[in-house]
């Protein structure tokens, strides 16, 4: 039976459209159950009704015409119960209803199981057979199996349309992974890659130094075209954010890109199928890798290959010549090059394929503010051009067609959002004190994006998390003391005399060094943080020192250390920063000791805050790690992202413990993650003691809002409420709640 299992499902997924397939599979599971019918009711959604898409053995002119609402008939009360019903005799059945134009008076024995997608119903499969007979063991175990199989693939054909439902209306919802935050209605324009590398040829080159000149020239020609295109961001996002194009022309100097396809040609393959091989080679060994940011590099590589194969072929980027007003660039794959080539006025959304939020992409459009969707992998690119979509970069939703209520919905939301907006940043120079004169101190997280510091400086009380790993991502090598001294400089100088919590190098896990790879089955729980940097001292070594250097005179940097799970890890990074001040002491450079800090993502440390407290000056809760290892989800993963939520109340448990222990061991704690940055999360943390919250700049308006206009013990109050509630959605409800009886309830975001 797995053979015939395995067959079936392999000529199912092998067929070149849905209906086929599922064609198919009734033929085939028929035969291979020895039944007289097999049939597919696939749930209508629009109509909440089953209706009949697929059968051998039942009259064909019902297909399309026969349904039934959930729970009514047999094949409903599978829908209803989702487990299987297994009848020797079916018409005996107090549920059975008869369908004349099915002629299914004939058959007696009925198998139905239901097919569920991650939750969600889709449809029912079904076989039947003449003579009266229980289906065994073995049969219904088969049937579930070939139910569960098809599962995926019918999400996949409805979520894309290769499946017509009867009633299918415009308007089609997508989901994805949240890129960046804001809403936007605008025309999807789809954008073609450049040229396709899978369809090179391979040729022998008849003269071998033509192909090298016209590969340089293409080569050549695509750099002036990145040039041109970092030139149009140049006024939109940072320099360190300008910093990844020199990346690209980095990849595409002599020493790269160049010199390998140059060797290809001397062996004999022209200048386009050389250039194919060599990026091809580069993207799969990049997306072999377990890790987000190396993807990201491998969507890189592919695009800069993309377009030199097009120079090389005498053909432009497949680019409009003329956007809409409000485009919402919508791509298999979009890179930074392609975002640069859309006038900033008329560019509303990002909606791509592939990527996830640590791409490239994700980090430009939430430095410009420009809403982003990212893994839709359902989206069905051909049908999608010209059409008018409503994109939510807040739950990483894409509506396409959507009706006249869902946009009157969304316009109203968008026009909140940016009234909001406007009043907010009138008080943006006030103190972040509450009503009952409590100081809750905000500070802001930073790293790619170097934000308008001159005036952030007057709204913030610091910088809680400078994200050292940054200038590493950007660069083909670990960048060097002086290096590192000049941009750790810039920190501390531009915040001065503002405390400024510098992290120690935390890669591994969703953050990954092209020329540093990590290979693991399970990187999260892998080799990252100070696990590395501990491997590898000579690393660490050299940032310290840059570190304190770069303090001298200041005297604002505090250090934070990363991923701690053990506290002989805390003692190992104490004496190697003790070294590091002897070391420099001695080249006549003298710096005092900073304050350093633990941070609090691992579960485990949770339990050894007494010995932590004994070696480390202050704490930070990393929420958002802490959040993905207590409830045990990958947030970047779109099938149990909905899972992860720091509003858990396991979570808020735990942050409420968090806080009370600091405070017993006299130590300052503080919150850098998406907690600090969510209003209602906000008020919670300052509720349950938090002495400080660190998030990106853009949140700093909304949570400011909310700590002006609620009192402490207003705040103490909600906390006490929220802790008695038993699950995520009745604490979402309950903050939505209450914030709305302070007349709060603009400054959180749409949800489902």
């Amino acid at each position: 039976m797995l053979e015939v299992l395995r067959r079936i499902t392999q000529e199912v997924t092998g067929a070149r459209t849905l209906e086929a397939a599922l064609a198919t599979m009734v033929r085939r599971i028929r035969k291979a159950m020895e039944a007289d019918v097999c049939s597919f009711y696939l749930f209508d959604e629009e109509i909440e009704q089953l209706v009949l898409m697929e059968t051998i053995g039942l009259r064909t002119q019902a297909v399309g015409h026969v349904a039934l609402p959930v729970g009514e008939g047999l094949v409903g009360l599978v829908a209803s119960r989702e487990e299987p019903l297994n009848l020797e005799d079916a018409q005996a059945h107090p549920q059975f209803r008869y369908f004349e134009s099915t002629g299914e008076e004939r058959y007696s024995s009925f198998l139905g199981v239901p097919i569920i997608h991650q939750r969600r119903m889709l449809g029912v499969l079904v076989v039947q057979q003449a003579e009266k007979r229980r289906y065994g063991e073995e049969d219904e175990a088969f049937l579930v199996t070939m139910a569960a199989q098809l599962a995926g693939v019918l999400a996949h054909a409805l979520a894309t349309g290769n499946l017509t439902r009867p009633s299918l209306a415009g308007q089609v919802q997508f989901k994805g992974v949240a890129g960046a935050p804001g809403m936007s209605i605008g025309e999807a324009v789809v954008i073609a890659p450049p040229a396709d590398l899978d369809s090179v040829p391979d040729l022998i080159p008849t003269d071998v130094e033509y192909e090298i000149a016209r590969l340089k020239e293409a080569i050549g020609r695509a750099r002036e075209e990145l040039r041109a295109a970092a030139e149009r961001l140049a006024n939109r996002v940072s320099a360190q954010e300008l910093a990844l194009f020199e990346v690209y022309q980095q990849m595409l100097s002599e020493a790269a890109l160049s010199q390998e396809v140059e060797k290809r040609i001397r062996e004999g393959q022209w200048a386009p199928g050389a250039l194919a091989d060599v990026v091809k080679r580069h993207v799969q060994y990049l997306e072999r890798v377990d890790d987000d940011y190396l993807r990201e590099r491998a969507a890189d590589v592919r695009d800069l290959g993309r377009r030199v194969l097009a120079h090389l072929q005498e053909e432009t980027p497949q680019t409009p010549e003329v956007f809409p007003d409000s485009t919402i660039l919508v791509g298999d794959e979009l890179s930074v090059a392609m975002l640069g080539e859309v006038p900033r006025e008329k560019l509303a959304g990002l909606v791509s394929v592939r990527g996830s939020s640590t791409s490239h992409v994700a980090i430009i459009a939430r430095a410009m503010g420009i809403p982003t969707v990212l893994g839709m992998v359902d989206l069905p690119l051909p049908r999608l051009s010209g059409a008018r979509v409503i994109l939510d970069g807040h739950r990483g939703r894409l509506f396409v067609r959507p009706g006249e209520e869902l946009l009157t919905h969304y316009q109203g939301l968008i026009a909140e959002e940016q009234a909001l907006t406007e009043v907010l940043e009138h008080e943006q120079d006030l103190p972040s004190r509450t009503p009952d004169g409590h100081d809750m101190p905000l500070m802001v997280n930073t790293g790619l994006v170097v934000d308008a510091v001159a005036q952030l400086k007057r709204r913030i009380s610091g910088v809680g998390l400078y994200r050292t790993e940054v200038p590493f991502m950007v660069t083909e090598r670990f960048p060097g003391e002086q290096e590192q001294t000049r941009l750790y400089r810039d920190q501390l100088e531009s915040f001065a005399p503002l405390p400024v919590v510098m992290r120690t190098l935390d890669i591994g896990g969703d953050k990954d060094l092209p020329y540093f790879p990590i290979e693991e089955a399970n990187p999260f729980l892998g080799w990252r943080g100070i696990r590395v940097t501990l491997d590898h001292p000579e690393v660490l070594m050299v940032q310290l020192r840059a570190m304190l250097r770069a303090s001298q005179g200041l005297d604002n940097l505090q250090v934070l250390l990363p991923m701690v799970t053990n506290v002989d890890e805390v003692d190992d990074a104490l004496k190697l920063l003790d070294r590091a001040i002897v070391e420099l002491g001695e080249e006549g450079v003298s710096v005092p000791r900073p304050k350093v800090g633990v941070m609090i993502e691992v579960p485990a440390t949770l339990y050894q805050l007494d010995a932590l407290a004994r070696r480390a000056d202050f704490f930070s809760v990393g929420s958002n790690d802490l959040t993905q290892y207590l409830l045990a989800v990958d947030r970047n993963n779109p099938r149990v992202a909905e899972l992860y939520d720091a509003c858990h109340p396991a979570v808020l448990s735990a942050m409420a413990s968090l806080a009370r222990e600091a405070k017993r061991l006299d130590r300052p704690i503080s919150v850098c993650g998406e907690l600090a940055g969510d209003p209602a999360g906000a008020l919670l943390l300052m509720g349950m003691g938090f002495d400080a919250l660190s998030m990106n700049a853009p949140s700093l308006p909304r949570v400011r809002a909310a700590i002006r206009r609620v009192p402490l013990e207003g705040a103490r109050d909600l906390v006490e409420e929220t802790l008695r509630l038993d699950t995520p959605g009745e604490v979402r409800h309950h903050l939505a709640e209450r914030l709305g009886g302070w007349e709060l309830g603009h400054l959180l975001p749409p949800r489902d």
